[in-house]
């Protein structure tokens, strides 16, 4: 589907296309053989970036008696939440009955229930060139993911009910609400504010992080930390599973276009170009600062550089995105290797430092070089713009933290959100799920 609106319009336009995905106008449109084919490609993509990617990059950073565990929340959160995904939240995130461009009222936070079960979803419909369907399924990826993301903070002390459950609230509560107001079209909060998003770094990244800072923070320590080193049981598997993220998130960014057109390059060239520069980033500080680069450093700062990179990647240049990516990897650094420590959260997986903080930078950093000025494609005043997205972020921040609290603190006075320090030494893998990782 060729677009040749400038971005700006385009920014503008597709969300409310988005929203009325379903509706019959849309189920009048022709079908884009390219688009079809890239979107579920890039549908694809993403599934592949969480199971195995992140998965396999989580594994391998956990102590091998916990490999299994993480696996298991990832595939029972999939399936709870693409259930719920048919059933309400694609709905949440894309009805936008009764919102009013430049107005606030109840659904620039959350959208209706048009679409309840995907009732009006048929073969047939058509939706930006690509089946209604394809739509459907790419936005699933993210939905899934995202909850998946948080999974990081705590790992190897929740019981599996519990994480199961938190994924199925946070989902429902916390990011398909999140979506809609950043994706939810005009009328919703962060278009109201002007704020620029275009693959998730609000909604996606800086909503996990914050989740995964108060989740990790609510559940307490894994004993023996920090005293006793608990590194990682199979780097091989972590770097494996960093290159099926970096692949995946081809799909998310470039197919965040909805298209096969110009932004769609722009944000995979970007893509490719933050990931490398984060990975300089990171090793630069982490050779002042240890003398010598490591190979898992070398695979967090392509992550940073990646979030960083996100909600502006078919909004800057390549110049931005090379910045962009670079600035993410030290900051990134500096949290997981020093705020960390200093003030002892035990973030398992270092959710919070990459994504949280790699969200927070590459979403104020878009407000500069998405200017035409500094080689971005919008033509904004860069002060204006910088403040918008600082709303943004302070709003994404306040709203993930609030309402991911009130989870947590529901299921721990209900199922309980720790295993006891019996199982917690044996290891989940054995104590929830009585197998193991390897038989040796």
């Amino acid at each position: 589907m060729n677009m040749p609106l400038p971005l700006k319009k385009m920014f503008s336009l597709l969300p409310l296309l988005l929203c009325f995905a379903a509706s019959p106008a849309f189920a009048q449109e022709t079908l884009d053989t390219g688009t079809a084919a890239w979107m579920m490609t890039a549908a694809a993509l993403v599934i592949m970036m969480c199971i195995p990617g992140l998965a396999m990059f989580y594994a391998g950073m956990l102590r091998s008696n916990n490999l299994l565990s993480v696996f298991s929340q990832f595939f029972a959160g999939a399936g709870l939440i693409a259930v719920l995904w048919v059933i309400f939240g694609y709905s949440i995130v894309t009805d936008a009955t009764g919102m009013v461009e430049g107005e606030y009222n109840l659904h620039s936070f959350v959208g209706g229930l048009a679409s309840f079960l995907l009732l009006d979803v048929k073969r047939d419909s058509v939706t930006l060139g690509m089946p209604t369907s394809v739509f459907v399924t790419f936005q699933l990826s993210f939905a899934i993911i995202t909850p998946a993301i948080v999974a990081g903070a705590f790992a190897e002390r929740i019981k599996f009910s519990s994480a199961i459950l938190f994924l199925a609230l946070w989902f429902s509560f916390v990011y398909a609400p999140m979506a809609h107001m950043v994706w939810g079209g005009p009328g919703s909060l962060m278009a109201n504010w002007g704020a620029l998003d275009f693959a998730g770094g609000t909604a996606v990244h800086i909503n996990s992080g914050i989740a995964a800072l108060t989740a990790c923070v609510v559940v307490g320590r894994r004993h023996g930390y920090p005293a006793h080193s608990m590194p990682p049981h199979n780097l091989g598997l972590c770097l494996a599973g960093a290159g099926f993220v970096w692949i995946g998130w081809f799909g998310f960014n470039a197919g965040s276009a909805a298209a096969a057109n110009g932004a769609t390059g722009m944000a995979l060239m970007n893509t490719q170009l933050a990931a490398c520069t984060g990975i300089l980033g990171w090793m630069t500080v982490e050779w002042l600062r240890n003398g010598r680069p490591s190979a898992l450093g070398l695979a967090s700062g392509a992550l940073a550089g990646l979030v960083g990179v996100t909600p502006g990647c078919a909004y800057v240049g390549a110049a931005g995105a090379l910045v962009i990516g670079f600035i993410a990897g030290m900051v990134s650094f500096y949290f997981v290797a020093v705020v960390k420590r200093r003030f002892g959260y035990d973030d398992t997986l270092d959710v919070f430092g990459l994504h949280g903080v790699g969200g927070m930078v590459g979403a104020i950093l878009t407000g500069v070089f998405a200017s035409t000025a500094l080689g971005g494609t919008e033509e904004i005043d860069i002060a204006t713009q910088v403040w918008a997205q600082f709303k943004s972020v302070v709003f994404t921040i306040a709203y993930s933290f609030t309402v991911s609290l009130v989870i947590l603190k529901i299921i721990d006075w209900t199922l309980g959100l720790r295993v006891d320090p019996e199982a917690e030494a044996m290891g989940l893998d054995q104590a929830e799920h009585r197998e193991t990782g390897y038989n040796l």
